[in-house]
């Protein structure tokens, strides 16, 4: 990775984050060039880190301290990370035997995902359902009830089932609802909201003739089925370990953060603009949220047949221990992946002959 840096730079920076992620306290010169660079003084070192200081990397909290990393210099031990930490097959197949016997229930496979992150690394755990964004309905079935009750069947990307009862103003036959579900596969499937427009309406209105209304009812449910999931789910495991980082012991930062988890609309919009393929790692103030300033987030989205189906992460303070983190958050993804995977070529593989 280019930074700019020279190597005496990088080294420091490096021995200042991960000394203070350790012990919480600000790094001295004098520690840096006794516990990792025994070939410079600490003269020297003390105008390097003068310098990472100038540039951004590094803040001195106060006069007579040591330094702290700023949020410039975790982002550049992060993205160093990124380039270097290796998983083994060891922990993968560890990860996904302890997540496969849930195979079948991608809410239950989430939860325990999250719950091994929490357990692993001692921080606070996420797992998150997907936004609309992240899905579309792609099929629709209608059931016949009675002359005027349907059952509205919406099956989404992500494998999800909702159902909605249509009760009827007027009576319609079996043919109709049959129709109605054609209709609504035809011209709704697979599209947003946003993409369905009035043209399509008006094209989908047409093809159902004088059961427009029909059509019409069923869309009210719909939309508002999209405007449900829109919201998105977010678990949340281990909230209590927030208070054993000092960085929490402010009740205002405290509360500011558990506001954040509560409402959940910022921490899924953080989540909904991280790259589908990336380990993504959200720092402070890069989270667009006031109240997550003091706040790191690690996530990865999962994908089920190339399709996002929800992610797992950890929320902590941005002295988080990243080293340990970036790669358990990426492996249990990458395991939860690997079991939704193995039940799909379950399903598809040819029974053997006997």
């Amino acid at each position: 990775m280019e930074s700019g840096l020279s190597r005496r730079k990088e080294q420091i920076l490096r021995a200042v984050v991960e000394a203070y992620v350790k012990g919480g306290e600000p790094v001295g010169s004098k520690y840096i060039a006794e516990s990792r660079m025994p070939n410079c003084s600490p003269a020297t070192i003390r105008n390097e880190m003068a310098e990472l200081e100038a540039l951004g990397y590094l803040e001195q909290p106060h006069t007579s301290a040591g330094r702290i990393p700023s949020e410039r210099g975790y982002r550049f031990y992060v993205d160093c990370l990124s380039e270097e930490y290796k998983k083994t097959k060891a922990e993968t197949d560890f990860m996904a035997e302890a997540l496969r016997g849930k195979r079948h229930e991608l809410d239950k496979i989430l939860t325990e995902a999250s719950r091994l992150a929490g357990s692993m690394t001692n921080y606070t755990a996420i797992a998150v359902r997907p936004r609309a964004d992240m899905t579309k309905i792609i099929r629709f079935e209608v059931m016949y009830y009675d002359s005027k009750n349907l059952v509205l069947v919406m099956l989404s990307a992500s494998g999800a089932a909702r159902t909605k009862n249509l009760r009827l103003p007027f009576d319609v036959l079996p043919a109709q609802a049959a129709q109605l579900a054609a209709v609504l596969n035809k011209y709704i499937a697979g599209h947003t909201p946003e993409e369905i427009t009035l043209p399509v309406m008006m094209h989908a209105e047409e093809e159902m003739g004088s059961r427009a209304a029909l059509l019409s009812i069923a869309m009210k449910e719909i939309f508002g089925g999209m405007e449900e999931q829109s919201g998105g789910t977010l678990a949340v495991d281990g909230v209590e370990r927030l208070l054993e980082y000092p960085e929490y012991a402010d009740i205002g930062k405290l509360r500011g953060l558990l506001g954040a988890i509560e409402q959940k609309e910022g921490i899924l919009d953080t989540i909904s603009h991280i790259d589908g393929d990336d380990l993504g790692v959200v720092i402070g103030r890069e989270n667009g949220e006031e109240t997550l300033s003091d706040t790191t987030m690690v996530v990865k989205k999962i994908k089920k047949n190339g399709k996002v189906v929800g992610a797992i992460g950890i929320i902590g303070p941005c002295r988080m221990d990243y080293a340990k983190v970036m790669p358990i958050v990426s492996a249990l993804a990458e395991s939860v992946g690997s079991v939704l995977s193995d039940e799909r070529q379950m399903l598809e593989s040819p029974k053997k002959k006997d």
